[in-house]
């Protein structure tokens, strides 16, 4: 029984792991569901940061790769290993902060937007967000080598390899 829980956990973690398609379509959200992101939710700032009022954490709008040019996010998201993101946050300057961290499960599935796919996170907010994999800096229980990551194509929380790469998205805690 033991074992069967490990090789479930295990195929699981292999499953989600492969990237999803890419989609070229644009982003569709339905407008008869209540936002659970809402642009109201957020404080926008002039430094490529937003601020989550009801948890009070701030956002780097773009992912890690990309460029805040003044009004939206350019250039590509750079992909890491698990070990390689919880490394680069821990050393990332950005907006005049040093304390940026990769979020947990929980925080990072916060700024998803139900009611959006492709990517599924409001755009107003974290512009040119690719509909990919995120990491998160929760460790995955079942299997040592897994972590725990949101999927940014329908807003799925997923278990992926450690050694897989995916982008990363930045946050800290406001003062």
């Amino acid at each position: 029984m033991k074992n069967n829980l490990k090789m479930t956990a295990l195929y699981l973690i292999m499953l989600t792991t492969l990237s999803p398609p890419t989609i070229e379509a644009e982003q569709i959200c339905k407008d008869s569901i209540i936002p659970t992101a809402p642009d109201a939710s957020f404080t926008i700032h002039n430094d490529g940061t937003a601020t989550d009022n009801t948890t009070g954490l701030m956002w780097m709008r773009c992912s890690i790769g990309q460029k805040w040019d003044g009004k939206t996010c350019s250039g590509s998201a750079v992909s890491f290993s698990w070990t390689q993101a919880l490394k680069t946050a821990s050393e990332y300057e950005y907006a005049g902060y040093v304390d940026w961290r990769l979020p947990n499960k929980n925080e990072l599935e916060s700024i998803v937007e139900g009611r959006c796919f492709s990517p599924a996170v409001n755009p107003k907010v974290f512009p040119a967000t690719p509909p990919d994999y995120f990491w998160s800096s929760s460790p995955y229980a079942a299997a040592l080598q897994g972590a725990w990551s949101v999927d940014f194509v329908y807003g799925n929380l997923n278990a992926s390899v450690k050694s897989g790469s995916i982008p990363i998205r930045l946050v800290r805690e406001e003062e």
